[in-house]
């Protein structure tokens, strides 16, 4: 239930043709940002922020380079500017700027890896001064601790936190089982903070061939649901399998609208 079958498909010419162009386009926003998130981290933490958030802004639009079309599904109660805890799945490392770009006034957080936080142009430094929560998976308690402080940043600064409770990302599209500790953590940090579910689907064909190429045409499916209150009495693990069950949901319905 939401796997999704793999096909066997091999690159084509266009897409050996359009990378180069994507590549460079990529790697040459995060070069051209880094500099400016740099010097915006210098003026607080806010400017910091939005600048991170125009360069995920940019990222989209540099997916247009290899006929990437974003589809966005979003309840009308979600809105701009108010503190949410989404719990996603997670298939693809371009999820990251998709949802940053997406979520631009949220100024949404993420928890990361602490490998990300080390060389990447841009990604990394924003990782590591802008707020987010990066971890050592092999350190639990200090990871739970890291996801904790996030939780009581969106509470203080009223941001948006984002968490993959898979933990790592799904291939070829299959929903993995949740490893509720971290979304535990983050609710229990920020118990009156509405949750969001967001589903999202196909980014995983981008790295199909692990960027060698990267394949034209992809459309990916995202899909925002409506904020869901929080209460003092609630089952937070219930909360977490209704999430699972929502992205469930949604992924099963876009594969059977695809297959008809």
């Amino acid at each position: 239930m939401g796997d999704t079958p793999v096909e066997a498909v091999r690159p084509r010419l266009i897409d050996w043709l359009i990378t180069p162009v994507f590549m460079i386009g990529f790697a040459g926003t995060l070069l051209l940002f880094d500099p400016a998130i740099r010097v915006a981290s210098l003026f607080g933490q806010r400017p910091q922020e939005y600048v991170a958030g125009w360069l995920q802004w940019s990222l989209l639009r540099v997916f247009r380079f290899a006929g990437t079309r974003i589809a966005v599904e979003r309840d009308p109660a979600m809105r701009d500017g108010v503190p949410y805890l989404i719990i996603a799945n997670h298939q693809s490392l371009f999820d990251i700027p998709i949802f940053g770009g997406l979520l631009f006034r949220s100024f949404p957080k993420f928890i990361s890896k602490r490998e990300l936080a080390k060389w990447l142009p841009s990604i990394s430094f924003h990782l590591r001064h802008g707020g987010h929560a990066v971890i050592d998976r092999a350190d639990r308690a200090g990871a739970t601790r890291a996801i904790r402080e996030l939780g009581a940043r969106v509470r203080a600064r009223r941001i948006t936190a984002v968490i993959y409770p898979e933990g790592t990302r799904a291939r070829e599209g299959a929903l993995g089982p949740f490893k509720p500790a971290g979304a535990l953590a983050l609710l229990d940090a920020a118990p009156e903070i509405p949750v969001v579910v967001v589903a999202i689907d196909e980014s995983w064909r981008l790295l199909r061939f692990k960027l060698m190429p990267i394949p034209y045409g992809t459309r990916v499916r995202v899909s925002i649901g409506a904020p869901i209150a929080r209460k003092p009495d609630e089952d937070r693990l219930a909360l977490i399998e209704v999430a699972r069950a929502e992205i469930e949901r949604t992924l099963a319905r876009w594969r059977a609208e695809r297959l008809a």
